[in-house]
């Protein structure tokens, strides 16, 4: 609890979400008990359909978890064992994870200071020439030069398959095109894991392509390898979003625009109150994407304690956190022989520097005036 007993903080706050859209959410929970459809069913049809027009993709296909929607991409690549694929050195496990679930070797490349996400220049330090295929994560709630990158892949004849698990509605808008980031590579990815910024009360994710044999080809993956019921022409996984989850799903997804809305004012509030502070880098907007903020990142210099500051707001009662504390590369499960970690001289700044404060739809300007103080005064001291 913060020092002023009227002022409590969480770092995502879904239960007065919840509270707020509770007569909704609650009728559509019960109309999908009433309905006896449970797994796959009407309400999941309904929800990727909305979803595809919101995102302005061509097909959705939804399933179990936001991890699981990155390895059913992978797997639709079929890529053979042993092959490379590209991905950030500051990305969350999940990203690798499935890489090496799959007996694929991930080859990182570093980030960028400003954003914490690829480009081009980072990915052309990276490359090997047997790198077969390319995984960009659009962190935070905002994407990297998606046209440039892709246009680079395209030259290098690799697909991009984009995890967009952070950075749902948010809009790259490029020299020529304008999209949905997570519908811009052959298939895109995302999560609706609770704290997400269109998230569900339990596990859910999606995957998104404009490509009809793909999305063919990934609901099949995603239901078993099965053509038609026990008809299994590829070998797949149990992966399914439940009706429960799609019909939560359904509610939130009309009020996605009004959370974005809800993160960016908090956002703007956070830059004007911490705009002068020394030794702290607010969040980074790119020209060419919106922002919609599903963490509300800082960059501390180096000569600013994280650790120390995150105690003290936390003695403070004031709930932090950092994405990510060490890279996945130099986790004990994920090593590899012969990688040095001076090849990654930025992601090893943002896992000493990097913290992120409470980012969610009920923040009051009391909550944010009250961090803000106190993130203040430890700096200042």
């Amino acid at each position: 609890m913060a020092e002023d007993a009227r002022i409590q903080i969480q770092m995502v706050d879904l239960q007065s979400q919840y509270q707020r859209l509770q007569h909704e959410i609650d009728a559509a929970i019960k109309d999908c008990l009433l309905s006896g459809q449970f797994i796959q069913g009407a309400i999941v049809r309904k929800f990727e359909q909305q979803l595809a027009a919101y995102t302005g993709s061509s097909h959705v296909v939804s399933c179990a978890n936001g991890t699981d929607a990155l390895q059913l991409a992978m797997m639709a690549l079929n890529l053979p064992k042993g092959s490379k694929v590209l991905v950030p050195a500051f990305t969350y496990i999940a990203t690798v994870e499935v890489l090496m679930l799959l007996g694929l070797q991930p080859v990182y490349a570093d980030v960028e200071a400003s954003d914490f996400m690829v480009s081009v220049p980072k990915l052309d330090q990276a490359w090997q020439d047997d790198c077969r295929a390319l995984m960009v994560v659009h962190l935070f709630g905002q994407c990297p030069d998606m046209e440039s990158i892709l246009e680079w892949a395209n030259f290098k004849g690799i697909p991009v398959i984009e995890d967009n698990a952070q950075s749902i509605g948010c809009i790259y808008q490029g020299r020529e095109q304008s999209a949905q980031v997570g519908t811009m590579g052959l298939i895109g990815t995302t999560s609706f894991f609770p704290s997400k910024n269109l998230g569900c009360y339990g596990d859910g994710g999606a995957l998104f392509t404009h490509d009809e044999s793909m999305a063919a080809k990934l609901r099949m993956l995603a239901n078993h390898g099965q053509s038609r019921k026990y008809i299994h022409d590829i070998v797949g996984i149990n992966s399914r979003l439940d009706a429960l989850q799609a019909a939560i799903l359904l509610v939130k997804l009309q009020q996605l625009d009004a959370f974005i809305d809800a993160r960016q004012a908090a956002a703007a509030a956070y830059d004007e109150r911490l705009k002068d502070l020394q030794g702290v880098h607010l969040p980074h907007r790119n020209l060419h994407s919106s922002h919609v903020f599903h963490q509300y990142t800082l960059r501390t210099d180096e000569h600013i304690d994280r650790d120390a500051l995150q105690q003290y707001l936390t003695s403070k009662g004031i709930p932090t956190g950092v994405y990510y504390p060490l890279p996945v590369y130099a986790q004990k499960a994920y090593r590899q022989e012969g990688l040095r970690t001076h090849d990654f001289p930025i992601t090893e700044h943002l896992c000493r520097n990097v913290i992120s404060l409470p980012m969610h739809t009920e923040l009051t300007a009391a909550q944010i005036d009250y961090i803000c103080e106190q993130l203040k005064a430890f700096i200042r001291a």
